[in-house]
């Protein structure tokens, strides 16, 4: 048995040692993912001083952290950084653009990009508190004890920490569809992801008084469409190989719990076979492996607790993530119930030693699919994203279908149900509008969100893209620089200023004839 590297971690707490040390800008990115890259990066290029904090040692969310099989629905909507990105990606691989790549090949660019730019990063450093005055955030305050203030503030998180402490309005979970008159958000039970035959769900098989095998709901109330405050599974984004010269063998993680994975066993010995679905291949003999089936890497129902947890709080549901998926791995390789066939083909995979070297092969980044969204004047839906609702201030353009992971695994009617699966496409790409970008009037003035963008649960689904993400930082950065010279509240920013300003950055708000073609999930 092995123990994790010390540095794999999602909170690493360390005793302050910036007390009393402050720093004015005119902009804080808060968030290293692939939108607050490409914010820091815009707002310094228009020749603001700006700093970006994040909360781990890596830049570049998702996209440096396994998500190399990028999702993208429609190339021709990405614009701006987000397509310079993918074809600096391409520069290095020796082609136009590359949306397909290796973890270190992307976190090397947006190292080299910041780098080239200037841009102060602050690594490991983690909000403690939030200074308001009439509406604004004067500063922010880390807990290393480091003071920034800023005249604008950009929340580029997963969670939308800083939204939060700034006290604007958000939700977490699935609205009910009568909320906004919409079909698939809420709870959903389809076939996708789903359980292709009836698995026994009781520790002892056939015996309902042994109790529920791990991660089972019992008794829970579903009716289809209803809302709770449940969200779609996380999971790593594993880089894997199966080149012997630079594979390491799956090891077999201290925490082992051999009871999470009798689901699965008791699954594959009824026949089911599609382990090596979702080895989507990236460059030099690796790939970017995810969740595929009934029972895979997603962790299901175990992270409903994430988006309004503390740090520490955090910290243990991202280890009990990283044991569950590393025991996974470990079972599948050697485990006597997985048939021989898929147990040695299996054994041929492991983590590239080339890949993740800090923390031993496995990815640092958590997929974060979903956590709080911003409740703003303007909410994207459903409707947004099948184009029977038009937003007329767009900052960027949508072009994948609604895909929510399953969100609980449960009992229903006494037959074991995978819950939350949602993916339904079909549609054009959509406008999505600045103000879902800006908190509500009168609540934040100087504050710009755009990866918790406001947003129900199914459009989020669509919106939460990586190349999305990135289209929408840059726009958050463009919108700031013109609200930090204007001098007025973001809500005040004149759109067909900003819709100038985007398009001169190589923005893409519209599309048309066969780059209008309809999305797809893959």
């Amino acid at each position: 048995m092995t123990s994790f590297p010390a540095a794999l971690h999602y909170y690493a707490p360390s005793k302050p040692f910036r007390a009393g040390q402050a720093m004015k800008v005119d902009l804080c990115v808060y968030g290293g993912t692939s939108s607050g890259v490409t914010a820091a990066l815009q707002g310094t290029r228009d020749g603001l001083r700006v700093v970006l904090i994040e909360n781990s040692n890596h830049l570049g969310g998702l996209t440096a952290g396994g998500l190399g099989w990028t999702d993208f629905g429609n190339k021709a909507t990405i614009g701006g950084l987000g397509h310079e990105f993918y074809r600096r990606v391409g520069q290095h691989y020796g082609v136009d653009a590359q949306w397909c790549f290796e973890p270190s090949v992307a976190e090397k660019i947006f190292n080299e990009w910041l780098a080239e730019s200037g841009t102060p990063i602050f690594r490991r450093e983690y909000l403690a508190s939030v200074q308001m005055s009439e509406g604004r955030i004067e500063s922010i305050t880390l807990e290393s004890g480091l003071v920034v203030s800023a005249k604008l503030f950009i929340d580029a998180t997963y969670e939308g920490d800083l939204l939060a402490r700034a006290g604007v309005r958000y939700t977490v979970g699935r609205e009910a569809n009568s909320q906004y008159g919409e079909q698939t958000n809420g709870m959903q039970v389809h076939a996708k992801h789903q359980f292709d035959f009836p698995v026994d769900p009781y520790r002892i098989e056939g015996i309902p008084a042994s109790g529920l095998l791990p991660g089972i709901e019992a008794g829970s109330h579903y009716a289809q469409g209803d809302g709770d405050r449940r969200i779609q599974a996380y999971n790593f984004r594993m880089c894997l190989t199966n080149d012997p010269a630079n594979r390491m063998p799956f090891e077999k993680p201290a925490a082992y719990d051999r009871t999470q994975y009798e689901l699965l066993a008791r699954y594959l010995r009824g026949g089911w076979n599609e382990v090596f679905a979702k080895f989507d291949p990236i460059p030099n003999r690796k790939t970017d492996t995810n969740n595929h089936g009934a029972v895979s890497t997603d962790f299901i129902g175990q992270n409903h607790a994430w988006p309004e947890a503390s740090y520490a709080e955090r910290e243990t549901i991202f280890q009990a993530h990283v044991t569950y998926q590393k025991g996974l791995q470990w079972f599948l390789a050697n485990d006597a119930a997985v048939p021989e066939a898929i147990r040695t083909a299996y054994a041929q995979w492991g983590l590239p030693k080339d890949e993740f070297v800090e923390t031993g092969g496995w990815p640092h980044q958590l997929y974060i699919r979903e956590a709080r969204r911003m409740v703003s004047d303007y909410v994207t839906t459903e409707h947004n994203c099948r184009c029977t609702t038009v937003a007329d201030d767009p900052v960027g353009l949508g072009a994948y279908g609604m895909d929510s992971h399953n969100c609980r695994r449960v009992l229903i009617d006494g037959i074991l149900r995978n819950e939350g699966d949602v993916q339904a496409a079909g549609f054009p790409p959509y406008q999505i509008s600045w103000r879902s970008l800006i908190p509500r009037r009168g609540e934040c003035s100087n504050l710009i969100v755009p990866v918790c963008v406001s947003a129900t649960h199914i459009a989020y689904g669509s919106i939460r893209m990586e190349p999305v993400f990135m289209v929408l930082g840059q726009s958050a950065a463009i919108a700031a620089s013109l609200v930090i010279r204007k001098n007025c509240p973001v809500q005040d920013l004149p759109y067909a200023l900003l819709r100038e300003k985007l398009r001169e950055a190589g923005q893409v708000l519209t599309v048309s004839g066969e780059n209008a073609r309809p999305n797809e999930i893959v």
